[in-house]
């Protein structure tokens, strides 16, 4: 369903805008199962960056007017909106890993009840199906999503932080932020106090009749946690690298390499000598991650070294531990490593640890931040609402053609 490539993104780009208008905003909310024409099916390639956020609301904002695709650009803006929110709530995903790490060590991925759920053995229909789908294709229709974190905690009372962890290891498009705070935002977590109650009526309704849910709770009790600490501060971008023999070091969170490039003039003033690229997607959860995720993401990772070959020499690097990355650092005889910048996820706790490792032997490490995210991410302060009324605004800052 989603080769795992620029090329294979741009096509599904190009045959989704001519619908990302009306026929989007009056449709998007149904699933009626694979294929969908209804929805753009573009977020395995937006989540890695190999279509980035501002090609895909240009090219729609090209054919339509912004009041006409307002809900596509919206739905775009939201995995925005998350990441900038969780950027500067980090407390919220080392809580998360925590409480999957320990539930999963206390036996709670080992129960009949979850078990049960992850295989489509629950007896509710549509639960079952969206398991197996999931499953099988890496992909579920963001209603769907909704639906199905809501009877896993409300229904099966299983916890919140095992079905994010399930989804994190299915899902091709599965991003930190969108999927955590996604399920903390069913649990009454996200905004405090306020749930969302899958019902059986809502969900026959939107599905075209294809399920018929039995026993599905008919409340929603708010989960409770800890406050939070007060929210850090988006830091300023960093200045582009000081060092003579530059490596540029790809990963799964950002691979349009040519256009970070553009917004980056200094990535092509003749001192980035050595490319090379990686990713580790089982460092998602302990538990690893499918077959299908592995697949898509060591793809897409090869698709973008593939590109960056066409302007020199780009390595394929088998392991991603700081060890190697410093391995190969040394041996192109590099005095700074650039990686684009990764939000709050694995593959920032990554960049974390290889910063230390490369310190120890006298090599920077620089990132390099797009500007969508340096412009968009310091208003995800509170909730998306007050957020939303920035967009307009956003978009003329980042002089998106077709924007007012």
């Amino acid at each position: 369903m989603f080769p795992p490539t620029r090329a294979a993104g741009l096509e599904a780009l190009a045959d989704f805008v001519p619908r990302a208008g009306a026929a989007y905003a009056r449709q998007r909310n149904v699933d009626t199962g694979p294929p969908r024409t209804n929805v753009s099916s573009l977020s395995p390639y937006i989540r890695h960056r190999l279509v980035t956020e501002r090609e895909v609301v240009a090219a729609v904002l090209g054919q339509h007017s912004l009041p006409a695709a307002e809900k596509f650009v919206q739905e775009v803006m939201w995995r925005t909106y998350w990441k900038g929110w969780l950027e500067q709530n980090p407390e919220v995903w080392r809580r998360y890993r925590r409480d999957v790490a320990e539930l999963i060590d206390a036996g709670g991925a080992d129960t009949p009840e979850y078990r049960d759920a992850i295989a489509g053995r629950t007896g509710i229909d549509a639960m079952d199906a969206w398991a197996r789908e999931l499953v099988e294709t890496g992909y579920l229709h963001n209603h769907a999503r909704m639906w199905f974190a809501s009877i896993w905690i409300f229904t099966l009372r299983l916890p919140w932080q095992l079905g994010a962890d399930f989804f994190y290891r299915h899902l091709l498009d599965g991003d930190a932020a969108s999927n955590t705070l996604s399920w903390r935002w069913v649990a009454g977590l996200q905004t405090k106090g306020k749930t969302y109650l899958a019902t059986a009526s809502n969900i026959v309704r939107y599905t075209d009749g294809r399920f018929h849910p039995r026993g599905l709770a008919t409340e929603a009790s708010a989960r409770t946690e800890e406050p939070l600490p007060a929210p850090s501060p988006i830091p300023d971008a960093e200045p582009g690298p000081s060092g003579v023999r530059r490596g540029l070091l790809l990963h799964e969170e950002d691979l349009a390499l040519a256009s970070l490039r553009r917004e980056h003039r200094w990535l092509d003033d003749g001192r980035v000598v050595a490319v090379a690229g990686g990713a580790d997607p089982d460092s998602r959860s302990p538990r690893g991650v499918s077959e299908e995720v592995r697949r898509f993401t060591a793809g897409a990772v090869s698709d973008g070294l593939e590109r960056a070959r066409e302007a020199g020499d780009a390595q394929a690097l088998d392991a991603v531990s700081p060890a190697s990355v410093v391995e190969w650092a040394a041996t192109r005889n590099l005095d700074t490593v650039v990686v684009p910048y990764a939000p709050v996820g694995p593959v920032a706790d990554r960049m974390t640890a290889l910063r230390t490792a490369l310190h120890d032997r006298g090599i920077a490490l620089s990132t390099t931040r797009r500007e969508w995210d340096s412009v968009a991410w310091p208003h995800a302060r509170r909730g998306f609402f007050p957020f939303r009324t920035q967009i307009l605004r956003l978009l003329s800052q980042q002089r998106i053609p077709g924007s007012p």
